[in-house]
């Protein structure tokens, strides 16, 4: 089972933006957010979605996978690093490939832009910058143990169906146990919930 990471708990998400702010302030971001707050039915409701880099496992890593200039690394333990800006050819074959829409490409700059888990913090075991600001606990940073003791009742899910391809990813989302089904970033249904069919 994973490590640490970050669990996405989009019931618990009220759109305040500030893991948008806080990740902006991150040095190595350049005042650049790579957090992106998603709003599934706007105008219609006023649910909204932190949306951050599974850092797939399963296959790995789409994005690195289609990238022509090698520009997208991947740590030991599983992180997918943002584009290293001096391989990065802004070609958006990574934002293509990627099945929850997570890389953004900066026009101006050519280059493309995605969360990297503040890996120059979770490296020495600090939270991610959007964690520690989320009031609500929408993003919560730490082990499965550790959220399900002060979650009781949930269960996470890192796999997710998309057509006939399974994605197993490093990030998890929270699912409460007695409500399995939910629409997974995009819209699409969720039919399978750590390869367990839910339909």
């Amino acid at each position: 089972m994973m490590g640490r990471t970050i669990f996405i708990d989009p019931g618990r998400c009220i759109g305040c933006q500030a893991c948008v702010s806080a990740c902006r302030e991150c040095d190595s971001h350049r005042g650049k957010s790579m957090i992106h707050l998603d709003y599934p039915d706007q105008g219609l409701s006023v649910a909204s979605l932190p949306s951050v880099c599974m850092h797939c496992e399963d296959p790995v890593a789409p994005c690195a996978e289609v990238c022509p200039a090698d520009a997208i690394l991947i740590t030991p333990d599983g992180v997918v690093q943002e584009a290293d800006l001096t391989r990065c050819i802004g070609c958006a074959n990574c934002v293509n490939a990627c099945p929850f829409g997570i890389p953004k490409i900066d026009l101006q700059a050519k280059l493309q832009m995605k969360c990297n888990l503040c890996y120059d913090r979770t490296e020495y075991g600090l939270a991610p910058m959007c964690a520690t600001v989320c009031p609500t606990g929408a993003l919560f940073y730490g082990t499965l143990e550790e959220l399900q003791a002060e979650r009781p009742g949930v269960e996470v899910a890192d796999s997710f169906v998309f057509g006939d391809v399974m994605v197993k990813t490093g990030v998890a989302m929270v699912v409460p146990a007695e409500k399995v089904q939910w629409p997974v970033p995009g819209g699409l249904p969720i039919v399978e919930v750590n390869g367990v069919d839910v339909r």
